[in-house]
């Protein structure tokens, strides 16, 4: 295994329970830490993550809340020691910090994601972008999206995002959270300047309506997933003009909202 991903792994001793014959087996589990997030020097939030992207994760989520409209508005950016501290020193936005602390809704994400921004507190223009893709994209891509996944190979413990850009080239990130992935994998491309407004948001797990909230927050127009969309999910992506695709697997899918930008 990559020596990267080996730090994130801790072995547990388990009996493993096949036709009532019980082997004593040893066994991967992904480890969990709690993340501090501090701005302009102050605690804004924790957050249980695993500790790997911290500078993406930070990132992506104060850009996801509002509370920082742009990448040129962050001075200073630091990862403590341990991993378990990242220190933002920006320009904010008062409101949408604010808004964290007070309207928090505990979103049906797996982690407990936590939003303050979902709900009317914040008007997003309708995402109009004309960005077409070719649904044997879409095919191709969702199969590399699932084989090439370390983590959750070792461990059958942890989300997957992928945004893949109009120039063909991915950017992923995996966390025990789906949001937290998103998070990263959208702050991964913000720390290197990528345009996500014309790219597609391929997740793991269901799309809820917050999942579709980071792709309206992020412009990316959009969001694809093998799994299931709920309702509220739907009628987000449908109010907002993101292309929300579910149930892709193999050369089959199910577009559930502004279905014009899949080139059939």
């Amino acid at each position: 295994k990559d020596m990267d991903n080996a730090k994130y792994l801790k072995t547990v001793i388990i009996d493993k329970l096949i036709e009532n014959e019980a082997t004593v087996f040893e066994d991967v589990t992904i480890d969990e830490s709690r993340l501090n997030l501090f701005l302009n020097g102050e605690k804004a939030i924790s957050m249980m993550c695993i500790p790997k992207d911290q500078d993406a994760h930070a990132i992506g989520f104060l850009m996801s809340e509002n509370v920082i409209s742009s990448i040129d508005d962050i001075e200073e950016l630091t990862v403590s020691e341990d991993g378990l501290r990242v220190d933002v020193k920006a320009k904010i936005d008062e409101d949408s910090l604010q808004n964290l602390y007070k309207e928090k809704t505990l979103v049906s994400g797996c982690g407990g994601g936590v939003t303050g921004n979902i709900e009317g507190s914040l008007e997003i223009p309708f995402n109009q972008t004309a960005f077409k893709v070719k649904p044997e994209t879409i095919s191709s891509e969702i199969k590399i999206f699932y084989h090439e996944s370390e983590l959750y190979n070792l461990t059958g413990c942890v989300h997957k995002a992928m945004i893949y850009l109009l120039d063909g080239t991915t950017v992923t990130a995996e966390d025990i959270g789906r949001h937290n992935a998103i998070d990263k994998a959208v702050g991964k491309c913000k720390l290197q300047r990528l345009d996500t407004t014309k790219s597609i948001l391929f997740v793991s797990g269901r799309l809820s309506s917050e999942m579709v909230t980071k792709a309206v927050m992020h412009r990316v127009p959009i969001i694809v997933s093998r799994t299931a969309p709920t309702y509220l999910g739907v009628q987000t992506a449908h109010k907002h003009g993101i292309t929300l695709i579910g149930f892709a697997r193999g050369k089959k899918m199910n577009l559930y909202t502004h279905g014009g930008r899949i080139d059939v």
